[in-house]
């Protein structure tokens, strides 16, 4: 593994998406989708966790290396990679969150191959370019810290001091699962594309990626909400015996624990995210 890998100048639109999640249709809705906006599998970067809550571990992250993905290592490939006993998510011991990935977790494990196991082992940590003009850096939680949960609430102090440790201007993230994109008052930015593979418990079954453009003043971010055949993933899910927690957010929109949210974002559960207003505000919390 390399820790950082870099593409050097970009000058033309990128699609980005994290937590695949192992959900192969959520996955193949994607590509879909990204073919329509004339985008390749060469221009996709995965900000990590290609296998997750979802029961395709194998086909998912099988179709993520055979289509080129430019991907990076989340929590659980680095896991898997190693074939440790668990997925190293950041949960607090003995949480929801954490009883139930014993049994996802478990369930990816036993579908790797050592092909896949030598691929994620293979997967920088980080993926560094610019583009106009902005130098940006790709992690998975944070730079400093695979796991890191970045929320949207999170003082603006906290941002500014891992762009810092960055060395960038513009930071592309994943592992927490909602989208957002946050600007501080000197204009660098936090970007988390959103779930690929998991809903954004919003009470919608919507899974989510965002395209990265050049602009004037910098990258440009624009959400997207994916429909796809979320059934199909639920019911895969239930013959597999995996969590019907998990199951039934595919289709309620719901987590089944927010035993990992801060309050603003728990206070927003069930609320539908509107994509016009995702796109359109600067994303500043009170610092």
């Amino acid at each position: 593994m390399t820790s950082s890998f870099s593409l050097g100048p970009i000058d033309e639109p990128l699609l980005i998406c994290g937590g695949a999640y192992g959900n192969l249709e959520a996955f193949e809705a994607m590509i879909s989708r990204a073919e329509t906006l004339g985008i390749a599998p060469s221009r996709i970067i995965h900000t990590g966790d290609v296998i997750a809550y979802c029961a395709d571990a194998r086909a998912t992250a099988e179709r993520v290396r055979h289509l080129g993905l430019l991907s990076i290592r989340g929590n659980v490939e680095d896991q898997l990679a190693e074939d440790a006993d668990d997925c190293a998510c950041g949960f607090q011991a003995g949480s929801a969150c954490d009883v139930l990935a014993r049994s996802w977790y478990a369930h990816a494990r036993a579908q790797m191959t050592d092909e896949l196991s030598a691929w994620m082992a293979d997967l920088p940590r980080h993926i560094t370019f610019s583009m106009s003009g902005k130098r940006v850096r790709v992690v998975h939680g944070s730079p400093g810290q695979v796991n890191r949960f970045m929320w949207q609430s999170l003082p603006s102090a906290d941002f500014a001091g891992e762009i810092g440790q960055a060395c960038a201007d513009v930071v592309i993230a994943g592992h927490t699962g909602l989208p957002f994109t946050r600007t501080l008052p000197d204009g660098r930015v936090w970007h988390n594309s959103g779930g690929l593979g998991m809903v954004a418990n919003d009470g919608t079954p919507r899974v989510w990626f965002a395209v990265m453009a050049p602009g004037r003043n910098g990258p440009e971010f624009t959400h997207y909400a994916l429909d796809y055949d979320h059934g199909l993933a639920a019911q895969k899910m239930r013959d597999a015996g995996l969590p019907e927690g998990y199951a039934n957010a595919l289709e309620t929109g719901l987590w089944p624990s927010l035993d990992i949210l801060p309050e603003a974002e728990s206070a927003r559960t069930g609320q539908p995210i509107d994509l016009d207003e995702l796109n359109g505000r600067s994303g500043q919390a009170a610092a």
